[in-house]
């Protein structure tokens, strides 16, 4: 009877195993399907102006529909695994209690058995089996368990930028000299957009990229802030080499001023105060001055108080880039990047926060990434990219000299 009862088992430990290695890339698939559906979803909801204004909702809910029945299956499958091993372990354990009392009573009339020591080996079957019925369904929970698992140990083994072993100069203080010495970089392999960039750029200098869209700049200003490394050639910051220096220590001397800058949701203060949490109250009211905020702000009933809504929505968008300037400034960067700072403002608007820009430039190395070149007559050094090399090099004046690249450039704005 014991062998009768082995033999089952046997059998469904082996469609046990199977099942749990069949379920457990289904489980760690739903968790990557999971984090592509919400995220379309999120980024749906984030452009809900854009998708009403080209009249797209049918698009997005199929582009949803197609999401949600990917994950349909996957949880469909799923089920039915788990379900076919729990059903296959009812079976068989059933068939093998069915057996053991077809066996045990034909022992009983052959009187090779008692019914004592029959009614002993069906409890004791009992007290055996019933476990083994229940690490069926624990087992799929596990299963799922270690699935997350696989999915958690493989987000906690990314690197992140910060922890690289080669990046071990630490900067107490820094003057600001950065220099690109023959700069090359390529966002896919054999695809190079940048091309032998050597320059420098100097304690409190100003240095404008110029050129047309694709051409490198913000590439040229992502290098500068260390948000990439050059495949080939080094920057360095004051002599250093900023691909050992620790990034940490380096940001807390940057200041970015991007041309579509986040805002969190919240208030105008605590976006302002973001760089600075411990800001006085007069650091705030200056950089809010600096920035031309109060303009607005005088006009609204809550003042820096007011809410601005899920990433600034609630303001206009040269409102949203003053804010992002006032960020700067409270910021005091010894190292600036402005991409297309004033993009969003209109003229009027343009003409203060120009003011402002002179005197948050004052003592700090600046790079401003500009296509309206009126804004940038005044840079130290105007650096003209065009397929990723500098075609040309000097200030606005000796470049207009020059009747190059950027004197067609600013000529044809002048017409416009």
């Amino acid at each position: 009877m014991t062998l009768i009862t082995f033999i089952p088992l046997i059998i469904f430990a082996v469609i046990a195993l199977k099942a749990f290695k069949i379920i457990r890339p289904i489980f760690r698939n739903r968790g990557k399907i999971n984090a592509e559906v919400k995220g379309r979803l999120t980024e749906t909801l984030g452009g809900i102006r854009v998708i009403k204004g080209f009249n797209a909702e049918k698009q997005e809910e199929a582009v949803f529909e197609i999401g949600v029945d990917r994950l349909y299956q996957n949880v469909k499958k799923s089920l039915t695994t788990t379900a076919f091993m729990s059903s296959s372990s009812t079976f068989l354990l059933g068939v093998a209690t069915t057996s053991v009392m077809g066996f045990g009573g034909y022992q009983i009339i052959e009187r090779s058995l008692t019914i004592g020591e029959f009614v002993q080996f069906t409890i004791l079957l009992g007290l055996m089996i019933a476990p083994i019925v229940q690490m069926s369904n624990v087992g799929s929970q596990l299963t799922e368990a270690l699935a997350g698992l696989d999915r958690t140990e493989e987000l906690m083994n990314e690197t992140t930028e910060a922890e690289a072993t080669e990046r071990t100069i630490q900067l107490q203080g820094i003057k600001g000299d950065i220099a690109f010495h023959n700069v090359s970089f390529a966002y896919k392999e054999d695809e190079t957009v940048l091309h032998d960039i050597n320059f420098e750029a100097k304690r409190g200098q100003v240095i404008a990229l110029v050129g047309s869209s694709g051409s490198g700049k913000s590439t040229i200003a992502g290098l500068a802030a260390s948000f990439l490394v050059p495949e080939s050639g080094k920057v360095t910051i004051d002599g250093m080499d900023m691909a050992k220096v620790d990034l940490n220590s380096f940001r807390q001397h940057l200041g970015v001023v991007l041309q579509d800058d986040f805002l969190f949701e919240g208030t105008i203060r605590e976006n302002i105060l973001f760089p600075k949490p411990n800001a006085t109250e007069e650091e705030l009211v200056n950089a809010v001055n600096t920035a031309y905020v109060n303009e607005f702000t005088d006009r609204f009933e809550e003042g820096l108080d007011t809410l601005i809504g899920e990433r600034g929505v609630k303001l206009s968008g040269g409102q949203r880039q003053r804010i992002a300037i006032a960020r700067a400034v409270l910021a005091d960067p010894k190292i600036l990047i402005l991409d297309e700072a004033t993009s969003s403002l209109d003229t009027e608007s343009e003409a203060l926060i120009q003011k402002s820009l002179v005197e948050l430039t004052k003592g700090r190395t600046t790079f401003v990434i500009a296509h309206r070149l009126s804004t940038i007559r005044k840079a130290d050094c105007i650096l003209v990219i065009e397929n990723g090399k500098i075609i040309e090099k000097g200030t606005h004046n000796d470049l207009i000299a020059s009747e190059g690249r950027y004197y067609n450039l600013f000529t044809y704005q002048a017409r416009i």
